[in-house]
């Protein structure tokens, strides 16, 4: 696959109403986004069928309906639900294979282009779940195979099996952890980087501030995450605020800044970046083109270990 540097993020678009909800959504915005970024040129979407319960898989195929052109579409297994909701993770063969029917039903494909297992959980089982995956990929339900929250042990136990198309890991200038092992693993052995949360949830877009975390709503997740909470939340805008100063002086915003910094490791092949609205990306597509120079990484970095 050929990737634009920056794709669709559909977590958010999943609604409210769920355990790692980012509280309600409205569809149709989610549509015009989807759209939107299609028509300045990204050509892919991440989703997961744990989003809103199976709603952001839906949402997706509701705004590629008619489409030409479709971009590539990547979703992921191994967390499901109960009948109240509950959330609960897997690795079984016949799990995996279930969702994977599932996923294509919503999605309304006949193969899945990236399909990755979303949490190595439980890690006992992730040598049953990647071999399943290998075997759909075999026999044409999905098209490559990635893995998603891997850690460099069991990146290594799925080499093993089958080859690796792709790491999903968490990666931005506050949450940088990955670069010390796992992306340096996955440049040696030709594996792709596709990093979510480039922005932190929201918190390197420039948009954040406290009265606007004080006011999530119920069921937002991000109301219990650890780095909207102080200590950690007033140095994170800080970062945010660095970053939009640097962004001012290139006509775009805090959030293609750390976008920009997570694009600069030659380890990342491209980020997710989540998209809400239309307006939300006109705010972000600048990402596609967008570097940072040595010294505005530098200067980054220079924050980070002060």
């Amino acid at each position: 696959m050929e990737l634009t540097p920056i794709g669709i993020g559909a977590w958010a678009m999943g609604g409210g109403g769920w355990k790692f909800a980012w509280g309600p959504q409205d569809d149709s915005e989610s549509v015009a986004a989807i759209h939107a970024a299609l028509d300045r040129g990204v050509n892919w979407i991440d989703t997961a069928a744990v989003y809103g319960l199976g709603h952001s898989e839906e949402i997706v195929a509701r705004a590629l309906d008619g489409r030409g052109n479709r971009p590539y579409v990547f979703t992921k297994c191994s967390r499901v639900w109960d009948e109240n909701g509950e959330i609960s993770s897997g690795l079984k063969a016949d799990s995996i294979r279930r969702e994977c029917e599932a996923s294509l039903r919503r999605l309304r494909v006949d193969t899945i282009d990236l399909y990755q297992i979303h949490w190595p959980m439980p890690d006992s089982d992730v040598e049953e779940g990647w071999s399943t995956l290998a075997k759909l990929k075999e026999e044409g339900k999905v098209r490559w195979i990635g893995v998603s929250n891997f850690n460099v042990a069991q990146l290594e136990r799925c080499r093993a099996i089958a080859p690796i198309t792709s790491l999903q890991p968490p990666y931005s200038a506050i949450s940088p952890e990955v670069a010390s092992e796992a992306l340096p693993y996955c440049a040696r052995h030709g594996i792709g980087v596709i990093v979510y949360s480039p922005m932190k949830s929201g918190l390197l877009t420039g948009a954040m501030t406290k009265e606007r975390v004080a006011s999530f709503p119920a069921d937002d997740f991000r109301r219990n995450a650890l780095n909207f909470q102080e200590p950690h939340l007033s140095k994170n805008l800080k970062l945010a605020d660095l970053m939009k100063a640097m962004g001012a002086r290139h006509g775009v915003s805090a959030g293609v800044v750390a976008i920009a910094w997570t694009l600069n490791n030659p380890a990342v092949t491209a980020a997710i970046v989540g998209m809400r609205s239309a307006k939300q990306v006109e705010g972000v597509i600048a990402a596609m083109n967008f570097r940072l120079s040595a010294d505005e990484i530098a200067e980054i970095e220079g924050w980070r270990q002060a």
